[in-house]
């Protein structure tokens, strides 16, 4: 089974030396997404609103490079910082994804790589049948 790094441009992982995912044949494994901008730097500092959009996004931006959607998500971890956000992640669920819903798993963390940071996604997708992903 062939095993593919999913790259993206900008790569604002490459410093930290880890990949924004892998394909494994038809599954996609996503690193944790943060809120973290094109220029590398994390944005909205103490707006957890705003770093939650930025982490979807990312999350998407990821899966689409590596032929799949936010639709194909069948499993999520999401970190917390704070735990009180948790009804806001349920909105956020419904608006990013679709039933039937992924797994998931939420718990608070103490810190993410940066104290600033306020959420991490991670996740675990199926490939779209009609995906050239290679060719992206």
């Amino acid at each position: 089974m062939e095993i593919s790094q999913i790259k993206i441009t900008p790569d604002t992982y490459k410093p930290f030396r880890l990949a924004q995912g892998h394909r494994v044949g038809d599954l996609l494994f996503i690193s944790g997404q943060t809120a973290i901008g094109d220029d590398g730097h994390l944005v909205a500092i103490g707006d957890f609103d705003a770093q939650a959009a930025k982490a979807f996004e990312n999350l998407e931006k990821v899966l689409k490079a590596g032929g799949s959607s936010l639709k194909n998500v069948v499993k999520v971890t999401i970190l917390l910082r704070d735990m009180s956000n948790f009804e806001k992640i349920v909105e956020l669920r419904g608006r990013y994804f679709t039933p039937p819903y992924p797994a998931d798993t939420i718990f608070e963390v103490s810190s993410l790589y940066s104290p600033d940071a306020l959420i991490e996604i991670e996740a675990v997708a199926v490939a779209d049948e009609a995906a050239d992903w290679k060719e992206r």
